[in-house]
């Protein structure tokens, strides 16, 4: 059979290409993978890291069954209603975002209150207890899967705060310069006491623990990928001793 491996993020830097396309025996599991990317791919060091896997689309462990077709993603650690279309509320995208637009997607006549968040990129960022000044961030994702983990986190949003009528989330990939916004956060409710304060801080929160998205800080004299804290029910591998 044959399975269709993406890599991203530093994973990909490191091995020096992003999709390949595996012939492995019915059967395989995705350690089956990893130990064919042993070979393929040394410099990843894929046994010897946190690393998430996504199996079509949805996070996997090492024994998860691979059949024909499979479209198998791994990754580090990350740094995403009714009958309209998904990316009408939850889209990755290169183009320039705007809170009023985001306002705009989950204004209803039933809503009284709309909050909205903005996460800007910063001209400054910590590395190893200094400071430097950043030149610009990329941004990385895994797109189809990213969208539908942010639709994943609004449908939470509407069990944890049911009077939420609208949820939208928005995520610019690409070359992004300071001070432009990065993420775009709305939500919708008929009054402001109903959660949508609270809701916009859930959503960024999650955003960063579990949507398949990478910063790339530069700067003068170099770059690195940003890799996010450990979500240890997602690790395929525990952290070395």
């Amino acid at each position: 059979m044959e399975i269709h491996v993406k890599l991203f993020a530093t994973l990909r830097q490191q091995a020096g290409w992003a999709e390949k396309t595996l012939a492995l025996p019915a059967g395989a599991t995705v350690a089956a993978v990893l130990d064919e990317l042993a070979t393929l791919a040394p410099d990843a060091d894929l046994r010897d890291r946190p690393l998430y896997a996504a199996l079509n689309r949805e996070y996997a462990d090492l024994g998860a069954e691979l059949t024909d077709g499979d479209t198998l993603a791994l990754f580090p650690p990350v740094s995403g209603g009714g009958d309209e279309p998904l990316n009408a509320y939850f889209l990755i995208t290169e183009e320039p975002l705007s809170l009023d637009d985001a306002a705009a997607r989950v204004s209803r006549p039933d809503c009284g209150a709309v909050a909205t968040f903005a996460g800007i990129v910063r001209g400054e960022t910590a590395v190893d207890e200094d400071v430097r000044g950043t030149d610009f961030l990329n941004y990385e994702a895994y797109a189809e899967m990213a969208e539908a983990k942010l639709a994943a986190i609004g449908d939470e949003i509407r069990v944890k705060w049911p009077a939420v009528k609208a949820v939208s989330i928005l995520h610019r990939i690409g070359r992004l310069e300071i001070g432009e916004p990065s993420v775009v956060i709305a939500v919708a409710t008929p009054h402001r006491g109903d959660g949508c304060f609270e809701a916009c801080r859930y959503a960024i929160e999650r955003l960063k623990a579990i949507v398949p998205i990478w910063k790339e800080e530069n700067w003068s004299d170099g770059q690195v990928w940003v890799e996010g804290p450990r979500q240890p029910d997602l690790d395929l591998f525990p952290p070395a001793e």
